[in-house]
């Protein structure tokens, strides 16, 4: 079991690493994350949800209901909850409680899914897998780029220094509310990471079957998308300082934990057993995306306080994904 988790999280780590070195030998630098972060998000990742959506077949969205309803609520419900939890009794600002939500609730199921889930459950894996993507993607992401775009107009530059810092929001009439909220949410819903996978979406649920050769010629940058933003993670870092305060070991905390551990305990107590339990509890027990720091980066929102909720958020899964292996299997 270590050498599956190792096998799947070490090259995370060392990709961290080397960023980090890269960063500090003066090859890269902060101006130079942003630069890979727009890659990222405008080409990498959407190709590479696109490819990834599109080679999932009806026949697995439907095989497994109560697996597709667990992770549902395990990671909107979770999100939801965080995010209340961060906005009324941390008093964190809007854009702060998206991240910290998005950290806590959403498993880098696309990067880190196929090397554990697969040795774990073989050719089972591509229906967790699946279903995970889908529901981050096609929710909790989209939810949180229009959280943030929405919080950017309405606060000063000065208030965007910390995702764990409590903050406050700016106030504005009804109607100017209404024409901003539908601003950016036109925005967003044109952002290639929000439509891309809704598309291949559309696709799947119509049974249209995309080209093999197609689908490959589009994975091919996005399978670059892991590995690129896990090093401007690591630029990041180097750039600054990994801040390692009570709330990234919280929200680090509630992703690789209780997140988890919720899962297992709410199936356990309905009465399921395996393959459906361990399917569940391993996929959220995956750490937290490199995507949140894509986020950050994009919206200048907290970008030393993401890199290391998502470093430690790996460094700590070699542990607690071990624990929750042993206790499902």
């Amino acid at each position: 079991m270590l050498d599956t988790i190792l096998s799947a999280l070490l090259p995370m780590v060392v990709t961290f690493l080397l960023g980090f070195v890269s960063a500090w030998r003066h090859d890269f630098g902060s101006k130079d994350a942003s630069t890979l972060n727009r890659m990222v998000l405008q080409y990498a990742v959407p190709l590479a949800l696109f490819a990834g959506t599109v080679m999932t077949s009806r026949k697995a969205l439907s095989q497994d209901v109560p697996l597709i309803i667990t992770l549902c609520v395990g990671i909107i419900g979770f999100y939801c909850v965080v995010f209340l939890f961060s906005r009324l009794v941390l008093h964190m600002q809007v854009s702060s409680s998206a991240l910290a939500a998005l950290t806590a609730s959403a498993p880098a199921v696309p990067f880190v899914g196929p090397a554990v889930l697969g040795d774990l459950f073989g050719g089972l894996s591509a229906i967790p897998i699946a279903i995970a993507s889908l529901v981050i993607n096609l929710t909790v992401v989209p939810i949180t780029i229009l959280l943030l775009a929405l919080d950017s107009t309405g606060r000063d530059s000065e208030n965007k220094s910390s995702v764990l810092q409590a903050g406050r929001d700016s106030a504005s009439a009804p109607k100017s509310y209404v024409s901003v909220f539908t601003g950016k949410l036109v925005e967003t819903v044109k952002e290639p990471i929000v439509w891309a996978p809704v598309l291949a979406f559309v696709i799947v649920l119509s049974g249209l079957r995309i080209p093999q050769l197609i689908v490959h010629s589009l994975a091919l940058l996005g399978h670059a998308s892991g590995g690129v933003a896990l090093f401007a993670c690591g630029i990041v870092l180097a750039s600054g300082k990994i801040k390692v305060n009570r709330y990234v070991l919280f929200f680090v905390f509630l992703k690789n934990i209780i997140q988890p551990a919720l899962v297992m305990g709410g199936l356990r107590w309905m009465g399921y057993g395996n393959p459906v339990v361990s399917e569940a509890v391993l996929t959220t027990a995956i750490p937290a995306m490199p995507i949140v720091l894509m986020l950050a980066l994009q919206y200048r929102v907290a970008q030393e306080e993401a890199a290391s909720s998502v470093f430690l958020s790996v460094m700590g899964s070699i542990v607690t994904m071990g624990v929750f292996i042993a206790l499902t299997h």
